[in-house]
């Protein structure tokens, strides 16, 4: 026990993984509900930011409005309700140096390896930071590292890409100083990315083709919600945020729910929508999609920006798939060619839980395949840790900040109490074990068997619904018969040789 828990750690209650959008949300809630807590954010990149310090290319923008995705304690004041990815950071980080979060960020330290011990109730963290290994300790550990890797996107092996002349950029790589002005682009994808880098780049390239194995479901917004704006400079800041964001959420939860109701009705209406602004036959050829509504995300169409870079020339769409690649662009399987000087491989993201960290509980690793979610914040057999996990059919931040906030629930439950340690139970035998994401979506199909897995009964099932997840996580009693808790196995004076505080 000795060599695991060395003198040279340093200990906090809570150690958080991932400075970004939920990262920054955790500290503050912990300073706002459990101001007695020390806690520590480890951060593998140098930024505060998450996403919205990594991506950085054309229109980085939001695809879901701000009065959501924003914080709830902290009002979006900006103009535009779909955001650029600059003011989003700007955001971000003003919120961790206005409560103070920035304060207990520790930049460049990759979290590798969370080894739990139940005999101390103990967390123990290694990290790198700059080539030397760094030691943790914590009661409760968070992860906030959000659900992709950060070091490389999905990308596919296309045959012949070592022939082709141009360049080959993937947007999570982009370069600072990528000239295409005037060049002829083709961006591989359907999805969000490509949907935002097409306009974009389209205002200088010579032409942007999107190409697409299959069409995706688009819906325009505008950028700037007159109404919010309206209401912020008649009412109160917090007042006029809260209302605009309730409004939004409803709007949100009912849309999705009609969806997966009518998905037929729905579907007429949103090919419809488009119709009026393209025609039938780009709708017949090109966005029209196999799959219903909300089996997979939506993508998000500010101003019409992408249907008005089609109909002026400087965009269009091709569905297709890809045979090869040549030295001047891509052929079809259709036999035709797309000409390109730069083609961006808009592939999607690679899925990883808890930032790549690998688990133990008491020697044995934590298969996150074999494990069942709790309430959407916990995994079950995985004491004292919680996983901050967004919506996949509303906006992240409405279930960070609820898992945040019932963090804190439960941790000064346990102080009340003089309990030291809480593991969710799993679901009993015969429980019929569901995915994750209930997305038809590539990027979560390719890794749905190293998934946590969800049930059809609470609490091991996925709402994604606010309106239940409120009640479940603000409101429920804590201790539930699901949840399991304990105080550690050695005394007090034995862990606090460890430097370990608080708790029994």
């Amino acid at each position: 026990m000795d060599g695991l828990h060395s003198a040279q750690s340093e200990h906090f209650d809570i150690l958080i993984i991932g400075a970004g959008l939920s990262g920054v949300g955790a500290g503050v809630h912990l300073g706002k509900h459990c101001p007695g807590k020390s806690y520590v954010i480890l951060e593998n990149r140098d930024a505060i930011g998450g996403t919205w310090d990594l991506f950085r290319y054309p229109g980085i923008r939001s695809d879901s409005d701000m009065y959501t995705l924003g914080y709830a304690f902290k009002p979006w004041t900006e103009a535009k309700a779909i955001a650029d990815g600059p003011s989003i950071w700007k955001y971000v980080n003003e919120t961790a140096r206005e409560y103070g979060v920035d304060r207990h960020i520790r930049f460049k330290h990759k979290v590798a390896r969370a080894s739990w011990d139940s005999a101390m109730a103990l967390w123990t963290i290694e990290a790198e930071h700059q080539g030397q290994k760094r030691r943790f300790t914590a009661n409760f550990l968070m992860s906030c590292a959000g659900y992709y890797n950060y070091d490389s996107g999905y990308a596919p092996e296309f045959k012949g890409a070592e022939r082709f002349k141009g360049r080959i950029v993937h947007p999570q790589h982009w370069p600072e100083n990528l000239d295409y002005a005037g060049k002829r682009v083709v961006v591989i994808g359907s999805g969000a990315t490509a949907v935002t880098l097409v306009p974009s780049m389209a205002e200088r390239a010579a032409h942007v083709v999107m190409l697409q194995r299959s069409p995706t479901y688009m819906v325009s917004l505008p950028a700037v919600d007159k109404f919010a704006n309206w209401l912020r400079r008649t009412l109160p800041a917090q007042f006029a945020y809260d209302l605009t964001r309730l409004m939004r959420t409803s709007m949100q939860q009912l849309f999705f729910r009609i969806a997966r109701n009518r998905p037929q009705r729905t579907r007429e209406r949103l090919l419809g929508l488009i119709r009026d602004q393209l025609g039938p036959e780009q709708v017949e050829k090109h966005f029209t999609p196999r799959y219903n509504p909300w089996e997979q995300r939506l993508c998000l169409v500010p101003d019409n920006d992408m249907f008005l870079a089609i109909k002026s020339g400087k965009a269009s769409v091709v569905t297709d798939t890809i045979e090869s690649f040549t030295e001047k662009g891509i052929k079809l399987a259709s036999g035709e060619e797309l000409a390109a000087d730069i083609i961006v491989t808009a592939t999607g993201l690679a899925l990883q839980m808890v930032g790549g960290v690998v688990l133990f509980v008491d020697g044995a690793k934590v298969e996150f395949g074999g494990v069942h979610v709790y309430r959407g914040a916990m995994f079950t057999g995985v004491p004292n840790f919680f996983n901050v996990f967004g919506y996949t059919n509303a906006s992240w931040t409405l279930k960070a900040d609820l898992i945040s906030e019932y963090a804190c629930r439960v941790i000064k439950y346990m102080d009340e109490y003089n309990l030291a340690q809480v593991t969710p139970r799993p679901p009993g035998e015969g429980v019929e074990a569901r995915p994750f994401v209930d997305f038809s979506s590539g990027y979560f199909q390719r890794v749905a068997h190293l998934l946590p897995k969800q049930t059809d009964t609470a609490p091991w099932k996925l709402n994604q619904s606010y309106g239940h997840d409120i009640m479940a996580m603000r409101f429920s009693a804590v201790e539930d018969g699901v949840l399991e808790f304990g105080t550690a196995l050695v005394s007090r004076s034995e862990r606090e040789r460890h430097g370990v505080s608080s708790l029994a």
